[in-house]
């Protein structure tokens, strides 16, 4: 609102409303603006629900310091979606098209993962919301991204086209123009871009659509995966928290090199159109998130739950999607990545060995990976800080394999 408010204050030439054009005061406002929600407005909702006893129920699986954090207040994940809508409402580029599909992401999976607080807070049902659910929640959300990414004009990608001679195959020139296209930016590889519809090129007319077939059911892929891996890593105090922060820092800068023509070109890296409002809610998200991080580090005021961390991950995964990084989420995402194999190969070789033994055996002292190391006596600290030291390596190894590898 307060973007229209300001382009309206500028035709009317009012001194320094222009400023709010620029997208780096738009990015530094939202941040302060989710800081000051989060941290202000956050203390409020969290004796709300400490006034409502929504606490988080604690099952004894003999870790240190478990039982403590019984009754610590949960659903926190409100304090978050608050600190990127609110901001993201008053600042932003409402009518733009990735922005509404990144505000309807956040309130999709924020109240989905809000009923499965529900349910298990209030209804006293620790199973919470059926994974079957929770599945179609997920693949919904990732078929309407991927839909919408197809269908919609306003959402393209500008390629260098090759002009040729008339009833020639010389090239005459190069000409950029903005086009729909299923466009990744692929890892480790210079000039490091590539279609899925060259997938299907054997099919020949059919393969532009056949290639978007199959990019909508790799956005379905990434929305599921990369949601459960963030409520998976959700188990320490701040560990969720502070790891995606890390993430979606890096993701802002490849945002803003995305949406920039210049920079884009010079990178080699795929230039999305009127994608830069996508700064200005990653810069909402992470301020929300190091907002949050001032009641959630350790010892924990506050747990965001399911309403926080499947709504965290599907954000990222939307985002790394519409900017055509999705590829780049293996390694960004690396401790969602392990958190969710170390669970699987968990119940995997459980299932197997009973099946094989007559009894079940298990790899790690306990998964998700966290847990292993707290049965090993590691300090939930000291957890949590190495996750995210490994957590910035990795976001600068992205950096460089996607901004350097050319």
């Amino acid at each position: 609102m307060l973007y229209y408010l300001f382009d309206y204050l500028e035709q009317l030439n009012v001194p320094g409303a222009g400023m709010f054009q620029y997208i780096s005061v738009r990015a530094g406002v939202a941040v302060i603006l989710s800081l000051w929600l989060t941290t202000v407005v956050g203390k409020r909702i969290i004796k709300r629900l400490q006034k409502q006893q929504i606490g988080e129920t604690i099952r004894d699986l003999g870790l240190e310091g478990q039982m403590s954090k019984k009754g610590t207040p949960t659903m926190g994940g409100l304090i978050i979606i608050a600190g990127i809508l609110l901001p993201i409402l008053l600042i932003g580029k409402l009518h733009n098209i990735y922005l509404i599909l990144m505000i309807i992401t956040t309130v999709w999976l924020g109240i989905m993962g809000f009923v499965d607080d529900y349910i298990k807070v209030i209804k006293k049902n620790k199973d919470g919301l059926s994974g079957k659910l929770k599945i179609v929640g997920q693949v919904g959300l990732g078929i309407i991204i991927g839909v919408t990414m197809w269908q919609s004009d306003d959402i393209v990608v500008r390629k260098t086209i090759p002009v040729y001679e008339q009833n020639s195959t010389e090239i005459v020139t190069e000409q950029a123009m903005d086009i729909k296209a299923t466009h990744t930016t692929v890892p480790f590889f210079k000039g490091n871009n590539f279609e899925y519809s060259d997938l299907f090129s054997y099919m020949g007319e059919k393969a532009e659509t056949a290639g978007w077939i199959f990019y909508i059911f790799l956005i379905v892929i990434v929305v599921t995966a990369v949601s459960n891996g963030a409520n998976m890593t959700d188990g320490l105090d701040g560990l969720a928290t502070g790891t995606s922060a890390i993430i979606g820092t890096t993701l802002g800068i490849l945002a803003y090199v995305t949406s920039h023509v210049e920079f884009s070109e010079y990178l080699h890296i795929a230039y999305v159109p009127h994608s830069e409002e996508l700064v200005i809610y990653i810069a909402a998200f992470v301020g929300a998130l190091i907002g949050f991080l001032w009641f959630n580090s350790y010892p924990a005021q506050v747990f965001m739950g399911d309403t926080g961390s499947l709504t965290i991950g599907g954000i990222i995964a939307v985002f790394a999607i519409i900017i055509h990084k999705e590829l780049l989420l293996p390694i960004l995402c690396g401790i969602y990545l392990v958190e969710n194999i170390s669970v699987m190969i968990q119940v995997g070789y459980f299932k197997y060995s009973k099946k094989k033994y007559g009894e079940g055996r298990r790899i790690f002292l306990m998964a998700p990976l966290h847990h292993h190391y707290q049965k090993k006596n590691y300090h939930e600290v000291k957890i949590v800080t190495r996750f995210w030291i490994i957590g910035i390596m990795l976001a600068i190894l992205t950096l460089i394999i996607t901004l350097k590898v050319r």
